[in-house]
């Protein structure tokens, strides 16, 4: 376990400091359920509780410490604490869903059929790179890198209706393996996705003030006509 020392809050960067390392275990738990699917190595398991634990105290320790941290700052770093405050409620549910997952893949990993096993080390490897991208949005403000993570949600949920349609409609009537169990870990790692979109959504707001729907909007359209909509609107204000 990594060692998480007390720190001083009364500088909104080191709470910061804590929401970025929260992202960067939640990671690497996604990656360790990937790697365990890939190899069936049972310590990869104990990996991700180990990281569960370390959720755990980050969690605690942003929880007792943002009243007194956010006590006489700026408009501006108040807006940055909470959104700290937010991002490690998110992370350590992920990391709740990953601990469940890893328990359910310990009993199970070994019987699953090639085609899952793949399906959902794919779906584990994207939500780590999800928060690979969450961390680095943050910590940059980079609203682009947390769109990237709005967009591969989608590919989380295109896995999972594949799981869910092999193992409760399995139209072929194929023979089937631990059908209950995948269907819930598939379920788990997508849920777990959603959360990761939520860490982006608070990132665009925090970043633009605005919600992800108008930031939506902006990326996609052509960069030539968001260009001369922004001329206009700064020729009217100077005018």
């Amino acid at each position: 376990m990594n060692n998480l020392k007390p720190v001083d809050f009364s500088d909104s960067s080191r709470m910061t400091d804590l929401a970025l390392q929260g992202c960067e275990i939640a990671s690497l738990a996604a990656k360790a359920v990937a790697q365990g699917l890939a190899s069936g190595s049972a310590a990869l398991w104990e990996q991700v509780r180990k990281h569960e634990e370390e959720l755990d105290i980050l969690d605690r320790q942003i929880n007792e410490e943002v009243t007194a941290a956010i006590a006489g700052v700026s408009e501006p770093h108040a807006r940055e604490l909470l959104a700290c405050l937010k991002s490690i409620i998110e992370v350590e549910r992920i990391g709740d869903l990953l601990l469940n997952v890893a328990n359910r893949l310990e009993t199970v990993a070994s019987r699953l059929q090639a085609q899952d096993s793949h399906d959902l080390s794919r779906m584990a490897n994207i939500l780590s790179g999800m928060l690979e991208d969450v961390q680095v949005a943050f910590s940059t403000r980079d609203v682009r890198r947390a769109i990237e993570v709005l967009k591969a949600d989608a590919e989380l949920d295109r896995l999972r209706n594949l799981v869910f349609v092999r193992h409760i409609e399995n139209p072929d009537n194929e023979p089937r393996n631990e059908s209950f169990h995948l269907v819930f870990i598939s379920q788990a790692l997508e849920r777990a996705g959603d959360h990761a979109k939520n860490l982006a959504e608070e990132i665009c707001h925090l970043v633009s003030g605005r919600s992800v729907r108008h930031i939506l909007r902006e990326f996609d359209r052509p960069v030539e006509q968001v260009y001369l909509e922004r001329m206009r609107r700064n020729q009217s204000q100077k005018a």
